[in-house]
C-alpha cells in the first residue's frame, strides 16, 4: 500500500473550470523536453467528475459520496483518424511520479494511447502513504471506471481495447475492477476494461464473488501471494502472478538507486481481512472490525528500484498489450 511520496502543488479545485486552469500549466510543465521523440503526438487533460465513496458504499452500491473534480492526461501516440487502443494508468499512495510517466512512454512506444489518471489533485491530496484515511483504494475504483467512460467516447479510442493498470493502492482498482460485480454496479453501459495489470498489488482482502470476473485477461506483478489468483483460475479467470524474489514494493522506482526508508508509511501486509454482510470488512484472524487501527496495520517499509525486475516487467506487460489489442 506504499509508493514513493511525490510532492505536489496547487489548490484544490471546485469547478472543471478552475481545475483545467492548474492542471494544464503543471502537465505541460511537467513533461519531458525530448516528448515528440517519445512516441507523443497529442496530449489532452480531461476533466472528470466523479464521488469519493467509503469502503462499504462501493461494496452496498450506496452512492452517496462527496463529489469531485478530478483529472487525466491523455497522451496519443501518433496522427491520424484511425481509432486506438489505450491503457489507463492509476498511480498508488504517493500520487503521479516519474515511474508513471515512464510507463505511459512504454505503453506509447507500442502505438497504444496512455491515459494518465490522477485521484488526489483535484481532491486536494498529495500523498496517502503516512494516512490511508483520506481516500479508501476501492474508491479509485470509480474514478477508473468514469475514466473508461470518457476515453469510450473520445474519436481516437476504440473503446472495445481500453485496458487498465495499476500500482499498489491503484492496483486495487486497475485489478477488481474485473469483477462483474463491480462492472454491473459502476461501468459505464455497453463497455469494459480489455484487461486488468497490477504492479505489487495489495490482493489481501477477500470480497464476496471476488472470483467472478468478465473473463479478460489479468496480469499481476510482485502481487501479494495468496490463493486468489489460483481461485481466479478455478473460476476460469484468464489470471497469472508473476513475482520477482528480489524486488521491493515499488521495485519501478526508477530514480531510487539506493533503498529509501519510509519509517511512517502505513502497511497491511500482515492483514489478512474478508467482506460480510452488508460491505464489512472484517479482520479474518480475529473476526472483528477492521480499520486502519487494526493490529495487523504496521508502520515502515523500505523500497528501492530493481532494474532487471522493471526490465522483465515491461518486457511481459507488453506482449500482454500486444497478444490484447491485436496489435501488428
Amino acid at each position: 500500500m506504499v509508493d514513493v511520496p511525490t510532492l505536489k502543488s496547487g489548490e484544490r479545485p471546485v469547478t472543471i473550470r478552475s481545475w483545467l486552469k492548474l492542471a494544464v500549466p503543471l502537465a505541460l510543465v511537467c513533461l519531458p523536453s525530448d516528448l515528440y521523440a517519445q512516441n507523443v503526438f497529442r496530449i489532452e487533460v480531461k476533466p472528470i467528475e466523479t464521488l469519493t465513496l467509503k469502503t462499504q458504499q462501493v461494496l452496498t452500491g450506496n452512492p452517496d459520496g462527496k463529489p469531485a473534480v478530478i483529472a487525466g492526461e491523455l497522451r496519443i501516440p501518433k496522427p491520424g483518424t484511425d481509432k486506438l487502443p489505450a491503457v489507463i494508468l492509476v498511480h498508488g499512495s504517493g500520487g503521479v511520479s516519474a515511474a508513471t510517466d515512464r510507463w505511459a512512454q512504454e505503453i506509447n512506444s507500442l502505438g497504444v494511447a496512455a491515459f494518465i489518471l490522477d485521484s488526489f489533485s483535484g481532491r486536494g491530496i498529495t500523498s496517502t502513504a503516512n494516512d490511508q484515511s483520506q481516500l479508501d483504494s476501492l474508491a479509485m475504483l470509480i474514478d477508473a471506471y468514469r475514466a473508461l467512460g470518457i476515453l469510450a467516447q473520445h474519436p481516437r479510442i476504440d473503446a472495445n481495447r481500453i485496458g487498465i493498470m495499476g500500482f499498489s493502492k491503484g492496483a486495487v482498482a486497475a485489478v477488481y475492477s474485473s469483477n462483474q460485480r463491480f462492472q454491473k454496479l459502476y461501468a459505464p453501459e455497453g463497455v469494459k476494461f480489455a484487461t486488468h495489470v497490477g504492479f505489487y498489488t495489495p490482493c489481501n482482502t477477500a470480497y464476496r464473488d471476488d472470483d467472478k470476473t468478465t473473463l479478460v485477461p489479468i496480469r499481476l506483478f510482485h502481487g501479494i501471494a495468496d490463493d486468489w489468483v489460483a481461485r481466479l483460475k478455478a473460476a476460469g479467470a484468464d489470471a497469472s502472478l508473476t513475482e520477482y524474489p528480489d524486488a521491493t514494493h515499488a521495485y519501478d522506482a526508477f530514480l531510487l538507486k539506493e533503498p529509501l526508508k519510509l519509517p511512517n508509511a502505513q502497511t497491511g501486509r500482515n492483514c489478512f481481512l474478508k467482506e460480510v454482510d452488508n460491505g464489512a470488512i472484517l479482520n479474518a484472524r480475529t473476526g472483528n472490525p477492521f480499520t486502519l487501527d487494526d493490529p495487523c496495520m504496521e508502520r515502515g517499509t523500505q523500497i528501492v528500484y530493481n532494474p532487471a525486475a522493471t526490465e522483465a516487467t515491461a518486457k511481459a506487460l507488453k506482449a500482454t498489450l500486444t497478444a490484447t489489442f491485436k496489435l501488428e
